[in-house]
Protein backbone atom coordinates (compact mmCIF):
# COMPACT_ATOMS: atom_id res chain seq x y z
CA UNK A 1 0.00 0.00 0.00
CA UNK A 2 2.90 1.99 0.56
CA UNK A 3 4.52 2.10 -2.84
CA UNK A 4 0.99 2.55 -4.17
CA UNK A 5 0.33 5.61 -2.19
CA UNK A 6 3.87 7.04 -2.86
CA UNK A 7 3.22 6.41 -6.05
CA UNK A 8 0.08 8.61 -6.99
CA UNK A 9 1.72 11.50 -4.31
CA UNK A 10 4.65 11.44 -6.89
CA UNK A 11 2.23 11.89 -9.90
CA UNK A 12 0.47 15.16 -8.23
CA UNK A 13 3.75 16.72 -7.14
CA UNK A 14 5.38 15.85 -10.94
CA UNK A 15 2.49 18.21 -12.46
CA UNK A 16 3.21 21.03 -9.97
CA UNK A 17 6.89 20.56 -10.50
CA UNK A 18 8.28 19.02 -13.59
CA UNK A 19 5.16 19.69 -15.38
CA UNK A 20 5.84 23.81 -14.54
CA UNK A 21 9.41 22.98 -15.48
CA UNK A 22 8.75 21.44 -18.82
CA UNK A 23 6.04 24.22 -19.53
CA UNK A 24 9.19 26.76 -18.71
CA UNK A 25 11.30 25.50 -21.49
CA UNK A 26 8.92 25.47 -24.26
CA UNK A 27 7.65 29.04 -23.40
CA UNK A 28 4.12 30.05 -23.65
CA UNK A 29 3.11 33.63 -25.07
CA UNK A 30 0.17 34.54 -23.14
CA UNK A 31 -0.43 37.05 -25.56
CA UNK A 32 -0.33 35.24 -28.86
CA UNK A 33 -4.18 34.62 -30.35
CA UNK A 34 -4.64 30.80 -30.03
CA UNK A 35 -6.38 29.08 -33.50
CA UNK A 36 -9.03 28.55 -31.45
CA UNK A 37 -9.99 32.56 -32.45
CA UNK A 38 -7.31 33.21 -35.05
CA UNK A 39 -9.58 30.37 -37.67
CA UNK A 40 -12.50 29.83 -35.96
CA UNK A 41 -15.11 28.16 -38.12
CA UNK A 42 -17.81 26.85 -35.97
CA UNK A 43 -16.98 23.10 -36.47
CA UNK A 44 -13.60 22.34 -35.23
CA UNK A 45 -11.96 25.57 -34.68
CA UNK A 46 -13.60 27.31 -31.42
CA UNK A 47 -13.10 28.13 -28.14
CA UNK A 48 -13.46 26.28 -24.43
CA UNK A 49 -12.94 27.10 -21.16
CA UNK A 50 -10.18 25.65 -19.99
CA UNK A 51 -12.41 23.43 -17.30
CA UNK A 52 -14.37 21.97 -19.47
CA UNK A 53 -11.12 21.48 -22.30
CA UNK A 54 -9.26 19.42 -19.83
CA UNK A 55 -11.88 17.14 -18.81
CA UNK A 56 -12.61 16.67 -22.79
CA UNK A 57 -9.30 16.12 -23.65
CA UNK A 58 -8.94 13.08 -20.30
CA UNK A 59 -11.67 11.72 -22.25
CA UNK A 60 -10.73 12.23 -25.80
CA UNK A 61 -6.64 10.57 -24.38
CA UNK A 62 -8.62 7.63 -21.90
CA UNK A 63 -11.09 5.26 -22.90
CA UNK A 64 -10.09 1.65 -22.21
CA UNK A 65 -6.44 2.88 -22.38
CA UNK A 66 -5.92 3.32 -18.81
CA UNK A 67 -8.04 0.53 -17.38
CA UNK A 68 -7.04 -2.15 -19.90
CA UNK A 69 -3.34 -2.00 -20.47
CA UNK A 70 -2.63 -1.62 -16.77
CA UNK A 71 -5.19 -4.72 -15.68
CA UNK A 72 -2.99 -6.92 -18.56
CA UNK A 73 0.16 -4.89 -17.09
CA UNK A 74 -0.63 -5.70 -13.69
CA UNK A 75 0.89 -9.56 -14.24
CA UNK A 76 3.87 -8.13 -13.99
CA UNK A 77 3.76 -6.97 -10.79
CA UNK A 78 4.47 -4.20 -8.78
CA UNK A 79 7.24 -2.93 -11.47
CA UNK A 80 4.55 -1.66 -13.33
CA UNK A 81 4.24 1.26 -10.85
CA UNK A 82 7.54 2.49 -12.09
CA UNK A 83 7.01 2.64 -15.72
CA UNK A 84 3.58 4.44 -14.63
CA UNK A 85 4.93 7.39 -12.64
CA UNK A 86 8.18 7.13 -14.95
CA UNK A 87 6.55 7.02 -17.96
CA UNK A 88 3.70 9.39 -17.31
CA UNK A 89 5.69 12.24 -15.54
CA UNK A 90 8.78 12.24 -18.09
CA UNK A 91 7.43 10.91 -21.11
CA UNK A 92 3.92 10.73 -21.58
CA UNK A 93 2.70 14.22 -20.03
CA UNK A 94 5.83 15.56 -22.07
CA UNK A 95 4.46 14.17 -25.26
CA UNK A 96 0.89 15.37 -24.84
CA UNK A 97 2.35 19.00 -23.73
CA UNK A 98 4.13 19.42 -27.07
CA UNK A 99 1.92 17.57 -28.91
CA UNK A 100 -0.44 20.14 -28.09
CA UNK A 101 1.28 23.10 -28.01
CA UNK A 102 2.98 22.62 -31.22
CA UNK A 103 -0.70 22.21 -32.73
CA UNK A 104 -1.14 25.33 -31.60
CA UNK A 105 1.98 27.17 -32.26
CA UNK A 106 1.07 25.90 -36.00
CA UNK A 107 -2.31 27.19 -36.44
CA UNK A 108 -3.87 23.53 -35.02
CA UNK A 109 -1.65 21.41 -37.43
CA UNK A 110 -2.47 17.53 -37.03
CA UNK A 111 0.62 15.32 -36.28
CA UNK A 112 1.79 14.91 -39.11
CA UNK A 113 1.50 18.37 -39.86
CA UNK A 114 3.86 18.92 -36.58
CA UNK A 115 6.40 16.01 -37.47
CA UNK A 116 6.36 17.38 -41.45
CA UNK A 117 7.75 20.26 -39.79
CA UNK A 118 10.42 19.21 -37.85
CA UNK A 119 11.52 15.88 -39.07
CA UNK A 120 11.00 16.52 -42.95
CA UNK A 121 8.20 15.72 -45.82
CA UNK A 122 9.08 12.34 -46.37
CA UNK A 123 8.27 11.35 -42.12
CA UNK A 124 5.04 13.80 -42.68
CA UNK A 125 3.72 11.47 -45.70
CA UNK A 126 4.78 8.78 -43.84
CA UNK A 127 3.37 9.71 -40.52
CA UNK A 128 -0.14 10.95 -42.37
CA UNK A 129 -0.32 7.14 -43.54
CA UNK A 130 0.64 5.67 -40.08
CA UNK A 131 -1.56 7.59 -37.86
CA UNK A 132 -4.05 6.94 -39.58
CA UNK A 133 -3.72 3.42 -39.29
CA UNK A 134 -3.44 3.78 -35.66
CA UNK A 135 -6.36 6.17 -35.37
CA UNK A 136 -8.53 3.58 -37.55
CA UNK A 137 -7.34 0.61 -35.05
CA UNK A 138 -8.01 2.70 -31.96
CA UNK A 139 -11.59 3.65 -33.22
CA UNK A 140 -12.02 -0.11 -33.96
CA UNK A 141 -10.80 -1.46 -30.49
CA UNK A 142 -12.82 1.18 -28.65
CA UNK A 143 -15.59 -0.38 -30.76
CA UNK A 144 -15.07 -3.33 -30.18
CA UNK A 145 -14.90 -3.74 -26.02
CA UNK A 146 -17.53 -1.41 -25.36
CA UNK A 147 -19.65 -3.93 -27.71
CA UNK A 148 -18.88 -7.18 -26.31
CA UNK A 149 -19.73 -6.48 -22.70
CA UNK A 150 -23.26 -5.06 -24.05
CA UNK A 151 -23.52 -8.49 -26.17
CA UNK A 152 -22.67 -10.25 -22.95
CA UNK A 153 -25.01 -8.28 -21.16
CA UNK A 154 -27.95 -8.90 -23.62
CA UNK A 155 -29.42 -11.72 -25.30
CA UNK A 156 -31.50 -13.00 -28.52
CA UNK A 157 -30.47 -11.03 -31.34
CA UNK A 158 -28.29 -8.22 -29.41
CA UNK A 159 -24.94 -9.79 -30.81
CA UNK A 160 -21.49 -7.77 -31.12
CA UNK A 161 -22.22 -7.22 -34.91
CA UNK A 162 -25.74 -5.30 -33.93
CA UNK A 163 -24.33 -3.37 -30.78
CA UNK A 164 -20.97 -2.69 -32.63
CA UNK A 165 -23.12 -1.40 -35.88
CA UNK A 166 -25.15 0.88 -33.36
CA UNK A 167 -21.87 1.97 -32.24
CA UNK A 168 -20.85 2.88 -35.34
CA UNK A 169 -24.70 5.03 -35.98
CA UNK A 170 -23.15 7.24 -32.96
CA UNK A 171 -20.07 7.68 -34.27
CA UNK A 172 -21.00 9.57 -37.59
CA UNK A 173 -23.15 11.43 -35.31
CA UNK A 174 -20.43 12.68 -33.17
CA UNK A 175 -17.73 12.86 -35.67
CA UNK A 176 -19.62 15.28 -38.13
CA UNK A 177 -21.08 17.35 -35.63
CA UNK A 178 -19.19 20.50 -34.66
CA UNK A 179 -17.01 20.00 -31.71
CA UNK A 180 -19.29 22.05 -29.34
CA UNK A 181 -22.56 19.85 -29.77
CA UNK A 182 -22.26 16.58 -28.57
CA UNK A 183 -18.24 16.81 -27.16
CA UNK A 184 -17.98 20.15 -25.95
CA UNK A 185 -22.05 19.69 -24.38
CA UNK A 186 -21.41 16.08 -22.68
CA UNK A 187 -17.96 14.76 -22.39
CA UNK A 188 -16.90 16.96 -19.57
CA UNK A 189 -19.59 14.82 -17.61
CA UNK A 190 -17.89 12.09 -18.45
CA UNK A 191 -14.80 12.84 -18.24
CA UNK A 192 -15.82 13.56 -14.34
CA UNK A 193 -17.45 10.31 -14.77
CA UNK A 194 -14.24 8.65 -15.84
CA UNK A 195 -12.54 10.03 -12.51
CA UNK A 196 -15.66 9.07 -9.67
CA UNK A 197 -15.42 5.63 -10.91
CA UNK A 198 -11.34 4.97 -10.57
CA UNK A 199 -11.06 7.19 -7.58
CA UNK A 200 -14.55 4.87 -6.38
CA UNK A 201 -12.23 1.88 -7.02
CA UNK A 202 -8.91 3.29 -5.44
CA UNK A 203 -10.95 3.37 -2.39
CA UNK A 204 -12.71 0.46 -2.41
CA UNK A 205 -9.00 -1.46 -2.06
CA UNK A 206 -7.62 0.94 0.75
CA UNK A 207 -10.81 0.95 2.64
CA UNK A 208 -12.00 -2.75 2.45
CA UNK A 209 -8.24 -3.79 3.05
CA UNK A 210 -6.80 -5.22 -0.24
CA UNK A 211 -3.36 -5.90 0.01
CA UNK A 212 -1.47 -3.48 -2.47
CA UNK A 213 1.83 -5.34 -3.12
CA UNK A 214 4.84 -3.42 -1.96
CA UNK A 215 7.83 -2.35 -5.07
CA UNK A 216 9.60 -5.18 -6.11
CA UNK A 217 11.71 -5.98 -9.81
CA UNK A 218 11.13 -9.50 -9.97
CA UNK A 219 9.23 -10.28 -12.55
CA UNK A 220 6.10 -12.10 -11.57
CA UNK A 221 4.14 -12.79 -14.72
CA UNK A 222 2.42 -16.51 -14.34
CA UNK A 223 4.06 -17.18 -18.04
CA UNK A 224 7.97 -15.34 -17.30
CA UNK A 225 6.69 -13.16 -19.82
CA UNK A 226 10.02 -10.89 -20.26
CA UNK A 227 9.09 -6.94 -18.57
CA UNK A 228 11.74 -5.66 -21.15
CA UNK A 229 10.08 -4.82 -23.93
CA UNK A 230 6.69 -6.16 -22.88
CA UNK A 231 5.65 -4.08 -20.27
CA UNK A 232 6.40 -1.10 -21.58
CA UNK A 233 3.89 -1.75 -24.85
CA UNK A 234 0.95 -3.21 -23.07
CA UNK A 235 1.19 -0.38 -20.27
CA UNK A 236 0.65 2.40 -22.99
CA UNK A 237 -2.34 4.93 -22.60
CA UNK A 238 -1.37 4.71 -18.36
CA UNK A 239 2.23 6.27 -19.34
CA UNK A 240 2.83 7.34 -22.94
CA UNK A 241 0.68 7.08 -25.98
CA UNK A 242 0.92 8.49 -29.40
CA UNK A 243 -3.11 8.44 -29.79
CA UNK A 244 -2.78 11.44 -27.96
CA UNK A 245 -0.41 13.41 -29.87
CA UNK A 246 -3.46 12.03 -32.53
CA UNK A 247 -5.94 13.54 -30.24
CA UNK A 248 -4.76 16.76 -28.66
CA UNK A 249 -5.31 19.14 -31.91
CA UNK A 250 -8.77 18.63 -31.39
CA UNK A 251 -8.28 20.93 -28.37
CA UNK A 252 -5.51 22.85 -29.50
CA UNK A 253 -8.09 23.96 -31.73
CA UNK A 254 -10.28 25.19 -28.91
CA UNK A 255 -7.93 26.31 -26.25
CA UNK A 256 -8.58 29.82 -25.12
CA UNK A 257 -4.87 30.80 -24.38
CA UNK A 258 -1.46 29.32 -24.19
CA UNK A 259 -1.17 29.47 -20.25
CA UNK A 260 -3.90 26.79 -19.98
CA UNK A 261 -1.41 24.34 -21.99
CA UNK A 262 0.03 22.46 -18.79
CA UNK A 263 -3.87 22.18 -17.83
CA UNK A 264 -5.22 20.65 -20.50
CA UNK A 265 -2.70 19.03 -21.94
CA UNK A 266 0.87 17.86 -19.22
CA UNK A 267 -2.13 17.70 -16.29
CA UNK A 268 -4.74 15.20 -18.11
CA UNK A 269 -1.83 13.03 -18.43
CA UNK A 270 -1.04 12.96 -15.43
CA UNK A 271 -4.40 12.33 -14.48
CA UNK A 272 -4.44 9.54 -16.71
CA UNK A 273 -1.21 8.17 -14.48
CA UNK A 274 -3.48 8.15 -11.52
CA UNK A 275 -6.22 6.08 -13.30
CA UNK A 276 -3.32 3.78 -14.88
CA UNK A 277 -1.93 3.22 -11.43
CA UNK A 278 -5.41 2.63 -9.73
CA UNK A 279 -6.57 -0.47 -12.24
CA UNK A 280 -3.09 -1.80 -12.25
CA UNK A 281 -3.23 -1.91 -7.87
CA UNK A 282 -6.82 -3.48 -8.64
CA UNK A 283 -5.22 -6.10 -10.71
CA UNK A 284 -2.18 -7.14 -8.34
CA UNK A 285 -4.59 -7.13 -5.42
CA UNK A 286 -8.16 -8.45 -6.25
CA UNK A 287 -7.51 -12.16 -6.94
CA UNK A 288 -5.21 -12.67 -4.51
CA UNK A 289 -2.25 -13.81 -7.25
CA UNK A 290 -1.25 -13.21 -10.68
CA UNK A 291 -1.86 -16.65 -12.25
CA UNK A 292 -5.82 -16.44 -11.26
CA UNK A 293 -5.88 -12.64 -12.68
CA UNK A 294 -4.47 -14.12 -15.93
CA UNK A 295 -6.75 -16.95 -16.25
CA UNK A 296 -9.49 -14.42 -16.04
CA UNK A 297 -8.13 -11.86 -18.46
CA UNK A 298 -7.83 -15.12 -20.61
CA UNK A 299 -11.31 -16.06 -20.45
CA UNK A 300 -13.29 -13.00 -19.93
CA UNK A 301 -11.03 -10.23 -20.92
CA UNK A 302 -10.06 -7.14 -18.91
CA UNK A 303 -13.56 -6.29 -19.48
CA UNK A 304 -14.74 -9.28 -17.01
CA UNK A 305 -12.34 -7.99 -14.63
CA UNK A 306 -13.42 -4.64 -14.44
CA UNK A 307 -16.92 -5.83 -14.08
CA UNK A 308 -15.98 -7.94 -11.34
CA UNK A 309 -13.54 -5.60 -9.48
CA UNK A 310 -15.90 -2.54 -9.55
CA UNK A 311 -19.33 -4.87 -8.54
CA UNK A 312 -17.48 -6.35 -5.66
CA UNK A 313 -15.79 -3.21 -4.81
CA UNK A 314 -18.63 -0.46 -5.08
CA UNK A 315 -21.91 -2.61 -4.46
CA UNK A 316 -24.74 -3.36 -7.09
CA UNK A 317 -25.30 0.24 -8.21
CA UNK A 318 -22.15 1.56 -8.32
CA UNK A 319 -20.48 -1.98 -10.14
CA UNK A 320 -22.99 -1.02 -12.74
CA UNK A 321 -22.10 2.59 -13.20
CA UNK A 322 -18.42 1.54 -13.69
CA UNK A 323 -19.37 -1.17 -15.94
CA UNK A 324 -21.69 1.59 -17.98
CA UNK A 325 -18.61 4.34 -17.52
CA UNK A 326 -16.46 1.19 -19.48
CA UNK A 327 -19.01 0.91 -21.89
CA UNK A 328 -19.33 4.69 -22.22
CA UNK A 329 -15.81 5.92 -21.83
CA UNK A 330 -14.50 3.63 -24.86
CA UNK A 331 -16.94 4.74 -27.20
CA UNK A 332 -16.53 8.70 -26.57
CA UNK A 333 -12.44 7.99 -27.20
CA UNK A 334 -13.66 5.90 -30.36
CA UNK A 335 -15.46 8.42 -31.74
CA UNK A 336 -12.62 11.32 -31.26
CA UNK A 337 -10.37 8.71 -32.81
CA UNK A 338 -12.35 8.72 -36.26
CA UNK A 339 -12.95 12.70 -36.04
CA UNK A 340 -9.21 12.57 -35.82
CA UNK A 341 -9.36 10.72 -38.47
CA UNK A 342 -11.33 12.70 -40.62
CA UNK A 343 -8.99 16.20 -39.87
CA UNK A 344 -5.54 14.30 -40.49
CA UNK A 345 -7.18 13.12 -44.12
CA UNK A 346 -8.53 16.84 -44.32
CA UNK A 347 -5.42 18.50 -43.45
CA UNK A 348 -3.33 16.13 -46.17
CA UNK A 349 -5.91 17.15 -48.84
CA UNK A 350 -6.36 20.58 -48.17
CA UNK A 351 -10.52 19.91 -48.20
CA UNK A 352 -12.21 22.65 -45.39
CA UNK A 353 -14.35 20.80 -43.52
CA UNK A 354 -17.08 23.57 -42.81
CA UNK A 355 -19.55 22.08 -45.11
CA UNK A 356 -21.10 19.12 -44.23
CA UNK A 357 -20.82 17.14 -47.22
CA UNK A 358 -16.95 16.83 -47.18
CA UNK A 359 -16.98 15.62 -44.22
CA UNK A 360 -19.40 13.28 -44.90
CA UNK A 361 -16.75 12.46 -47.82
CA UNK A 362 -14.07 11.40 -45.43
CA UNK A 363 -15.93 10.06 -42.73
CA UNK A 364 -18.08 7.61 -44.57
CA UNK A 365 -15.30 5.42 -45.87
CA UNK A 366 -13.81 5.16 -42.79
CA UNK A 367 -16.63 4.09 -40.55
CA UNK A 368 -16.81 1.06 -43.47
CA UNK A 369 -13.24 0.36 -42.87
CA UNK A 370 -13.93 0.35 -38.84
CA UNK A 371 -16.77 -1.88 -39.25
CA UNK A 372 -14.86 -4.28 -41.08
CA UNK A 373 -12.18 -4.48 -38.24
CA UNK A 374 -14.66 -5.25 -35.73
CA UNK A 375 -14.70 -9.02 -37.31
CA UNK A 376 -10.79 -9.45 -36.26
CA UNK A 377 -9.90 -10.90 -33.18
CA UNK A 378 -10.02 -8.15 -30.16
CA UNK A 379 -6.79 -9.49 -28.80
CA UNK A 380 -5.08 -9.19 -32.09
CA UNK A 381 -6.33 -6.06 -32.81
CA UNK A 382 -5.17 -4.96 -29.25
CA UNK A 383 -1.51 -5.71 -29.74
CA UNK A 384 -1.36 -4.59 -33.11
CA UNK A 385 -2.79 -1.37 -31.62
CA UNK A 386 -0.35 -1.08 -28.57
CA UNK A 387 3.11 -1.47 -30.81
CA UNK A 388 1.47 1.55 -33.59
CA UNK A 389 0.59 3.63 -30.64
CA UNK A 390 3.73 3.44 -28.94
CA UNK A 391 5.79 4.18 -32.30
CA UNK A 392 3.91 7.44 -32.97
CA UNK A 393 4.57 8.62 -29.69
CA UNK A 394 8.37 7.94 -30.58
CA UNK A 395 8.01 9.70 -33.59
CA UNK A 396 6.11 12.68 -32.24
CA UNK A 397 9.11 13.16 -29.06
CA UNK A 398 11.41 13.15 -31.55
CA UNK A 399 9.44 16.10 -33.74
CA UNK A 400 9.43 17.87 -29.83
CA UNK A 401 13.04 17.32 -29.94
CA UNK A 402 14.52 19.03 -33.04
CA UNK A 403 11.96 21.81 -32.15
CA UNK A 404 14.07 22.44 -29.08
CA UNK A 405 17.04 21.75 -30.32
CA UNK A 406 16.03 24.34 -33.71
CA UNK A 407 15.15 27.07 -31.12
CA UNK A 408 18.03 26.21 -28.57
CA UNK A 409 16.07 25.45 -25.75
CA UNK A 410 16.68 21.86 -23.85
CA UNK A 411 16.48 19.01 -26.00
CA UNK A 412 16.87 16.85 -23.26
CA UNK A 413 13.10 16.82 -21.94
CA UNK A 414 12.07 15.79 -25.29
CA UNK A 415 15.13 13.75 -26.85
CA UNK A 416 15.43 11.21 -24.00
CA UNK A 417 12.21 9.79 -23.54
CA UNK A 418 12.20 9.51 -27.44
CA UNK A 419 15.84 7.75 -27.16
CA UNK A 420 13.89 5.05 -24.51
CA UNK A 421 10.66 4.77 -26.51
CA UNK A 422 12.98 4.02 -30.04
CA UNK A 423 14.32 1.51 -27.91
CA UNK A 424 11.47 -0.28 -26.92
CA UNK A 425 9.10 -0.40 -29.97
CA UNK A 426 12.21 -1.52 -32.02
CA UNK A 427 13.07 -4.43 -29.88
CA UNK A 428 9.23 -4.73 -29.57
CA UNK A 429 8.72 -5.59 -33.12
CA UNK A 430 11.55 -7.32 -33.61
CA UNK A 431 10.08 -10.36 -30.75
CA UNK A 432 6.32 -10.09 -30.69
CA UNK A 433 4.27 -12.82 -32.07
CA UNK A 434 3.15 -10.26 -34.50
CA UNK A 435 6.59 -9.43 -35.41
CA UNK A 436 9.20 -11.26 -36.26
CA UNK A 437 9.40 -13.29 -33.42
CA UNK A 438 13.09 -13.36 -32.59
CA UNK A 439 14.66 -15.13 -29.56
CA UNK A 440 15.24 -12.02 -27.39
CA UNK A 441 19.11 -13.00 -27.25
CA UNK A 442 19.12 -11.54 -30.96
CA UNK A 443 16.07 -9.11 -30.44
CA UNK A 444 17.40 -7.12 -27.79
CA UNK A 445 21.19 -6.19 -29.63
CA UNK A 446 19.52 -5.39 -33.06
CA UNK A 447 16.71 -3.71 -31.34
CA UNK A 448 19.35 -1.75 -29.75
CA UNK A 449 21.36 -1.27 -32.39
CA UNK A 450 18.65 -0.48 -34.78
CA UNK A 451 17.64 2.60 -32.46
CA UNK A 452 21.17 3.97 -32.70
CA UNK A 453 20.04 5.28 -36.50
CA UNK A 454 17.53 7.95 -35.33
CA UNK A 455 19.50 8.49 -32.09
CA UNK A 456 22.68 9.11 -34.78
CA UNK A 457 20.52 10.95 -36.92
CA UNK A 458 19.43 13.22 -33.98
CA UNK A 459 23.29 13.70 -32.54
CA UNK A 460 24.49 14.85 -36.15
CA UNK A 461 21.65 17.69 -36.00
CA UNK A 462 22.75 18.65 -32.22
CA UNK A 463 26.62 18.75 -33.54
CA UNK A 464 25.14 21.09 -36.69
CA UNK A 465 23.66 23.46 -34.25
CA UNK A 466 26.61 23.53 -31.72
CA UNK A 467 28.59 24.22 -35.02
CA UNK A 468 26.39 26.89 -36.42
CA UNK A 469 26.23 28.32 -32.75
CA UNK A 470 29.56 28.67 -32.16
CA UNK A 471 30.17 30.10 -35.50
CA UNK A 472 27.41 33.43 -35.07
CA UNK A 473 29.08 33.40 -31.69
CA UNK A 474 32.34 34.37 -33.41
CA UNK A 475 31.13 36.42 -35.90
CA UNK A 476 30.16 38.68 -33.10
Amino acid sequence: MFTFLISIVLLIVGYFTYGKFVERVYGIDEEKQTPAYEKNDGVDYLPIEWKKASLIQLLNIAGLGPIFGPIMGALWGPVAFIWIVLGSIFAGAVHDYFSGMLSMKHGGASLPGIVGKYLGNGMRIFVNGFALILLVLVGTVFMTGPAKLLADMTTGWMTLSVWAGIILVYYIIATMLPVDKIIGRFYPAFGALLLIMAFGVGAGLLIQGYQIPELTLANMHPDALPIWPLLFITIACGAISGFHATQSPIMARCTQNEKYGRKIFYGMMIGEGIIAMIWAAAGMTFYGDYATLATVINEAGPAGVVKEVATTLLGAVGGTLAVLGVIILPITSGDTAFRSARMLIADFAKLPQKEFPKRLMIAIPLFVVGYMLTKIDFNFLWRYFAWANQTTAMIMLWAAAVYLLQNKKLHWVASIPAAFMTIVTFTYILMAEEGLKLATSIAYPLGFALALIPMGLFARKVLQNNGTAKTENKSL
